[in-house]
């Protein structure tokens, strides 16, 4: 079982007391955020059943040579706030991308720290303007807004947007900027928390990001 940490940052936390939370220095009492070391089919079973009720994205179907690298969960079994997941692989025209797909109840924050944003919520950047692209979730066109991260020093090495998918934050991450062109209105996200045995298929493992 993987250690307890902040869903905000990765300042290490106190161990978890009888609530089921975690003191963080930085964010104060916080649900912990649940990463295991190295992504494998029994580390996300065991991920699935923390996050019991709660869905769990991924982009479907897996395109060939495309990997599931990163996952993580906030809360536990009786109250989950957040999930995570990354798929890795290549494009012909970017080579090497990362697409990280965040859930989460507002105010959780992990949004924000995968994709290194200032507020724990995308705030007034989804409501200016057109939405840049849509998902499909199920029988769901979900649209999502670009979120600025014109305040950080990392901003040119990656593209983000959010919306609102199920009454949660939806955010979808890629690592570099110029993979945005992968979300074609086509571009479909599965629950995959009541998948069943098609999760046998899933590639699991490869190198993950720091977030």
């Amino acid at each position: 079982m993987p250690d307890p940490g902040c869903p905000r940052c990765s300042t290490p936390v106190a161990p978890l007391d009888a609530d089921g939370v975690v003191a963080c220095p930085e964010h104060g009492s916080v649900a912990p955020l649940w990463r295991p070391a190295e992504s494998s089919y029994d580390g996300f079973a065991e991920h699935l059943r923390r996050a019991a009720g709660f869905p769990t994205y991924l982009p479907w179907p897996l395109s060939p040579g495309w990997s599931v690298t990163d996952f993580a969960a906030v809360g536990g079994p009786d109250r989950p706030r957040a999930t995570m997941t990354c798929c890795s692989g290549t494009s012909e025209l970017d080579g090497p991308v990362d697409v990280l797909v965040v859930s989460e109840e507002p105010g959780t924050g992990l949004g924000a720290r995968v994709a290194g944003t200032l507020h724990d919520d995308p705030g007034a950047d989804i409501v200016e303007g057109p939405p840049a692209v849509q998902v499909r979730i199920g029988s769901q066109a979900v649209r999502l807004w670009p979120v600025s991260t014109s305040r950080d020093t990392g901003e040119w090495d990656r593209s983000v947007v959010a919306g609102e998918a199920a009454g949660r934050w939806l955010w979808i991450v890629l690592r570099p900027a110029s993979a945005m062109l992968l979300l074609r209105d086509d571009w479909i996200l599965r629950d995959v928390s009541a998948l069943g045995p098609p999760l046998l298929a899933l590639p699991f493992g490869g190198p993950r990001l720091h977030w």
